[in-house]
């Protein structure tokens, strides 16, 4: 059986998730879809140049408009479709996913947005289609990766998890490169975290608890610390099953210094301020000079990373299980690890839904899947993921 898609934002992230789709999604047609012309037609171009035949098709509309949204739906009978927009257009999507009767993933990363997301389930379950909002790198497969690490223990109880996406070679003075939305980036720098400690659901202040790890070259030393929006429905799923979930970005040292400074200074704020008369927004204008010093180029080659350790019983014992996740830029396809890892876990997750395999309703993350079926098609995709189990010392 072959599907319609509908992939709605043609950028990297976008323009990975239809390539996977159209590789390993049974894909009939792959709509393009984008508010710029150009940046569609590009994005369907590479896909076909990368299949080897047409699949991807460049259309053009406003993912805004809700109204417009549902009516390109229900006319090019998509059997579901993928939300590759930034975190505050998913709302009114989900809405049209609804109205349409059409399935849907996206990339998450507000919990807020997720939660309000959640509470349209049974709306979900009436149109009779599998909505799952918060895939991606992390959120997303950072979740399904704990899943199938607790899945290795009969009582997990304790789990953290650290995660980066980073330029295989840092250039001074950031030591980052952005691959993705910068929307989403400075979003993670921005409100609480949450988390579950001693049981309970909590939120925790963004850019604490500041630690450095080691890791393997090439690797080597990295910062972490906390961001938001890495587990949100997971971390009130879970709570009252485990005593602790939580998760840190990684970067590389100094960075953290950098953003510490960009957030007393307010720059990642939302509220308006006065300058010279006008209402400014903080946060527009650090996009404004950040994005293009830090934005990706086709030159950069770069690498994402999960760390996973989950406490817990096996057969009446204390067991500690770590989960390792590392993979590269693709130099066959030019996709970053970045957009691989966060395009490929939503496509996998769409084309599940289209299959038919996924409950219905608006389904969190953690329990749209089982960690050994993600397993089964991370493998497919040249996905490592190596495992280990320990007794605790």
């Amino acid at each position: 059986m072959s599907y319609n898609y509908a992939v709605i934002g043609s950028g990297r992230q976008g323009t990975a998730s239809a390539y996977d789709l159209a590789r390993l999604g049974e894909a009939n047609r792959i709509y393009m879809v984008d508010i710029e012309r150009k940046q569609a037609e590009q994005s369907a171009e590479r896909i076909n140049h990368l299949i080897g035949y047409s699949v991807a098709q460049a259309e053009v509309l406003n993912a805004s408009n809700k109204k417009d949204v549902i009516a390109f739906l229900k006319e090019h009978r998509i059997d579901g479709f993928v939300a590759a927009t930034p975190y505050f257009l998913n709302y009114g999507l989900t809405e049209a996913a609804i109205a349409a009767g059409v399935g849907m993933t996206d990339m998450g990363g507000n919990s807020d947005i997720v939660f309000q997301q959640l509470e349209r389930s049974p709306e979900a379950v009436a149109a009779g289609i599998s909505i799952v909002p918060d895939c991606g790198q992390v959120p997303g497969m950072g979740t399904t990766l704990i899943v199938y690490a607790m899945e290795q223990l009969d009582e997990p109880r304790d789990v953290s998890m650290w995660d980066c996406g980073l330029p295989l070679h840092p250039e001074p003075p950031w030591n980052y490169k952005l691959t993705f939305n910068i929307e989403g980036l400075t979003n993670e720098y921005y409100g609480d975290c949450i988390f579950i400690r001693d049981g309970k659901t909590v939120g925790v202040p963004v850019l604490e608890e500041y630690e450095i790890l080691e890791f393997p070259e090439p690797i080597g030393t990295l910062e972490a610390f906390t961001t938001s929006g890495g587990l949100t429905s997971a971390a009130r799923s879970w709570a009252g099953k485990l005593h602790t979930l939580q998760n840190k970005t990684l970067r590389y040292p100094g960075h953290f210094s950098q953003i510490k400074l960009m957030q007393r200074l307010g720059l990642f704020d939302l509220d308006p301020i006065e300058v010279d008369g006008k209402q400014i927004i903080p946060r527009h204008v650090l996009h404004s000079l950040w994005d293009p010093k830090i934005s990706a180029s086709e030159e950069t080659r770069d690498f994402v990373l999960v760390h996973i350790l989950v406490r817990g019983l096996k057969e009446g014992k204390e067991v500690e299980v770590q989960l390792d996740f590392l993979h590269y830029y693709d130099d066959k396809t030019g996709f970053t690890a970045m957009e691989q890892g966060t395009g490929w876990h939503t496509s996998i997750i769409m084309a599940a839904i289209a299959r038919g395999e996924l409950p219905k309703g608006v389904v969190p993350v953690e329990h749209a899947m089982s960690g050994s079926a993600f397993i089964n098609q991370a493998s497919l995709r040249g996905f490592d993921v190596r495992i280990q189990l320990r007794p605790c010392s």
